[in-house]
């Protein structure tokens, strides 16, 4: 692919992350994607180019936008620790202070913390719900409200992958009286101009790129299962092709069904790397910024199969992602897109492209990019 479908900058010290971009493309290893860095709150590096569509029609331009899945989640943390920073939420506090219906099913001493770590034993739904009810608020929230969780919470972490975004979000509306898609425009994208969405309007589906599937037999949900990870991969299953309707980005999907670019990743991230101010504005402490960094809880996840560091909604350093500084975190989404937040070296990645691979946490392509970058800034 020729080096003219690449647009974009970096800054001189980092051509060699032009070089993996334009590497990513040109094998195949990626159709469409857009990557970009932040530095002590400046963009230092931000490219695009490929394709919004498979057949390779639409080129991929500086606005265009695609569906992260997980790496949504990240967005929704941020929300929860600014309203934590302000003082109208409480990771300690029981989920039921909040929700009082909550408290059923032997859940009365479930911590917001819990939800955030992935550790509140609701990795999933145990009534059969299909991918209709995902777009019925209510009806989500009040089954996971009603049911019994499928381990002790607080004494492992097991991938929430849906769950999450439902769980912390009713938490977030019944503190503030608005959605967690609200919130989030209103006090974080709106302010800094990311163009990240948690519920995308109608008026902005020309910019979305299509999401292309993992290779047949690659996909969540294809290998074999303990039963947990099949009711969280099946119960009521990924439907890649669900993101290309306006259901799916209409709706509130805060764990999953978030629609930005790399650009607006790594620019929502600066608040956190850069303690609490971004765009000359001042959304946070820089104590309530930390608060993400707290351990919640480690070992192997029961989802995910293997070992897993949680902070406040953030994979932290020493899990799966090799991560240089200690106070750094991350977190990706199904099919490679990645956050990440080095708070040592005030820097921010982010990463969103079309291609999906067979992975829920990130993947080579965007590591190549974050190591090129990690070289050059020594």
């Amino acid at each position: 692919m020729a080096r003219d479908t690449i647009d974009g900058f970096t800054e001189g010290r980092f051509a060699a992350v032009r070089d993996v971009f334009e590497a990513n493309l040109a094998n195949g290893s990626d159709v469409g994607a857009s990557f970009c860095a932040t530095q002590d709150g400046e963009v230092v590096v931000d490219l695009w180019g490929g394709y919004a569509d498979p057949a390779k029609t639409r080129p991929w331009t500086r606005d265009t936008i695609v569906n992260v899945y997980s790496t949504t989640k990240t967005m929704t943390a941020l929300t929860a620790l600014l309203l934590a920073d302000r003082g109208e939420l409480d990771f300690d506090a029981p989920v039921a202070k909040y929700w009082p219906e909550f408290a059923a099913n032997g859940k009365a001493g479930v911590k917001v913390s819990h939800l955030m770590s992935h550790a509140s034993g609701l990795s999933g739904w145990k009534e059969p719900i299909t991918k209709q009810d995902l777009y019925d608020w209510e009806k989500a929230t009040s089954l996971l409200a009603a049911q019994a969780p499928y381990w002790e919470p607080g004494t492992a972490s097991g991938y929430h992958a849906l769950t999450q975004g439902y769980l912390v979000g009713e938490v977030v509306r019944r503190i503030t009286g608005k959605s967690l898609g609200t919130v989030f425009r209103e006090e974080i994208a709106e302010p800094l101009g990311a163009d990240f969405h948690i519920g995308l309007p109608a008026s902005e589906d020309g910019r979305v790129a299509e999401l292309i599937p993992p290779p047949p037999g690659q996909a969540v949900g294809d290998g074999e299962e303990t039963e947990l990870q099949a009711n969280m991969s099946h119960n009521p299953g990924i439907d890649v092709g669900e993101t290309r309707t306006r259901a799916w980005r209409g709706a509130e999907i805060p764990a999953a069904g978030g629609t930005g670019n790399a650009r607006s990743i790594a620019e929502a991230h600066m608040i956190l790397a850069n303690g609490g101010v971004a765009k000359g504005k001042r959304f946070m402490s820089e104590a309530g910024c930390r608060k993400a960094l707290e351990l919640q809880i480690e070992g192997p996840d029961l989802i995910l199969g293997f070992p897993q560091r949680f902070g406040l909604g953030f994979g932290l350093a020493g899990g799966l992602v090799p991560l240089p500084h200690p106070n750094s975190m991350f977190w990706g989404g199904y099919g490679g897109s990645l956050a990440i937040i080095d708070m040592d070296a005030r820097t921010t990645f982010g990463y969103a492209m079309n291609r999906m691979a067979p992975t829920t946490t990130g993947d080579m392509r965007a590591l190549g990019l974050v190591m090129a970058m990690w070289q050059a800034l020594g």
